[in-house]
């Protein structure tokens, strides 16, 4: 492995990236490889990464508290960090997110990191703009997976044909009668759905200006209670909005406190690098993509629960803060000699628009699609490939090596 390591960043890798969290499983359950690496194995990989010429070691940590005996957990992970951090030159990183088991931990992280920094090391968490969850709705995973007449009429058809059915009120009232299958263990999330089931207090209405710092009495429970109504038939009406292509936002991370504070405190710390953008992963259940507008719409322009991000900052941290990070030296700030990467928005009406589903991945998978509006051009190196929000056809870019 540190072979392969080392030939990767010759070749112009920007780091080596591992995964430890029990989240991370193959379909049949298996954890991924890095889970249970020990030192010796991440040692030597860093040594390797180093010598071919040094860049990012990047980590999506174990976020579960220390046992009993006070063995394991998050701090233990980051102190391996450190130790990584100040013993190489690598850039150390690691996903931080606020969880329900240890909900203050990450402002620990933060100090740790800063302590790192302050001694030396390059020690740096990524955080997110947002709540870090899961949508839900028709075309995603939802509270009636496992009911027997849903599962027969999503075996059977998709799209607009499903969404039809399942606004039929014999279909609804059919749905919410039955229990549920017991789910297949041997199928990834298939026990999702009563999971859902059981956290309708905790599960958020976007609205159609897309909420994502939503106040309690948005959640799913909230609004039952207030119509007199149950919390499951609640979810199904409310999914059925919108001809069907509502969503409810179900934020695992994040969100503890149901405000976006501890988003604000992470975001602005000075050891914290903006990240998480993700569009390519999980993408029948998130949709984050759209991360990287949210920081200006939300952020520098629209919060109204808490104070907000400069603009200036806004557009710093997802720029030349990024770029400093990745060691891309030919971006990142508008000079002269630079790339002439680029995007012309205009501000006031830069807007994210409702997720929607879309069939188009092999075999008819589904994926989440966020979109934008607002964008009026995207200049790659110095051509406009998108303009208005259409693709113009032109293709400057190419593979970025470190």
């Amino acid at each position: 492995m540190a072979r392969i390591v080392r030939e990767a960043r010759e070749a112009g890798a920007v780091g080596f990236s591992t995964s430890r969290t029990m989240a991370h499983k193959a379909r049949d359950g298996e954890p991924v490889p890095g889970t249970f690496a020990d030192m010796d194995e991440m040692r030597a990989i860093a040594a390797a990464l180093e010598a071919g010429g040094g860049g990012i070691f990047e980590i999506a940590p174990e976020v579960l508290p220390a046992d009993a005996d006070g063995a394991g957990g998050f701090m233990s992970e980051l102190g391996w960090m450190r130790e990584m951090a100040l013993s190489t030159e690598l850039k150390v990183s690691y996903l931080l997110l606020q969880n329900s088991q240890t909900p203050t931990i990450w402002r620990d992280a933060l100090e740790f990191s800063q302590k790192t920094l302050d001694d030396g090391g390059y020690l740096r968490p990524q955080v997110a703009a947002r709540p870090f969850g899961m949508m839900i709705g028709w075309a995603s995973y939802n509270p009636f997976l496992k009911r027997p007449t849903f599962m027969d009429l999503s075996s059977r058809l998709m799209g607009e044909e499903l969404r039809q059915e399942l606004s039929s009120p014999a279909v609804r009232a059919s749905i919410l009668s039955e229990a549920d299958v017991a789910p297949d263990p041997s199928v990834p999330f298939d026990g999702i759905g009563g999971l859902f089931q059981m956290v309708l207090d905790r599960i958020y209405v976007m609205g159609e200006d897309v909420d994502y710092e939503p106040l309690p009495d948005r959640t799913v429970a909230a609004m039952a209670q207030h119509l007199d109504v149950t919390p499951l038939e609640m979810a199904y009406d409310l999914m059925n909005e919108s001809n069907g292509n509502s969503f409810l936002m179900f934020p695992f991370f994040n969100y503890e406190d149901g405000n976006h504070d501890a988003i604000y405190d992470m975001l602005t710390h000075p050891a914290a690098i903006s990240g998480l953008g993700d569009g390519g992963a999980h993408v029948r259940m998130i949709c984050d993509a759209s991360m990287t507008t949210y920081m200006l719409t939300h952020w520098a322009r629209d919060r109204r629960r808490g104070p907000r991000i400069s603009l200036e900052e806004a557009v710093r941290l997802q720029t030349s803060a990024t770029a400093d990070f990745a060691g891309f030296a030919d971006r990142g700030v508008l000079a002269v000699g630079k790339r002439a990467d680029i995007n012309i928005i205009d501000f006031e009406n830069l807007r994210i628009h409702f997720p929607h589903a879309q069939n188009d991945l092999p075999a008819g998978g589904t994926r989440l699609l966020q979109m934008a509006s607002g964008y009026k051009a995207t200049i790659v190196n110095g051509e406009v490939t998108r303009r208005d929000g259409r693709d113009t056809g032109a293709r400057p870019g190419r593979l970025v090596r470190a």
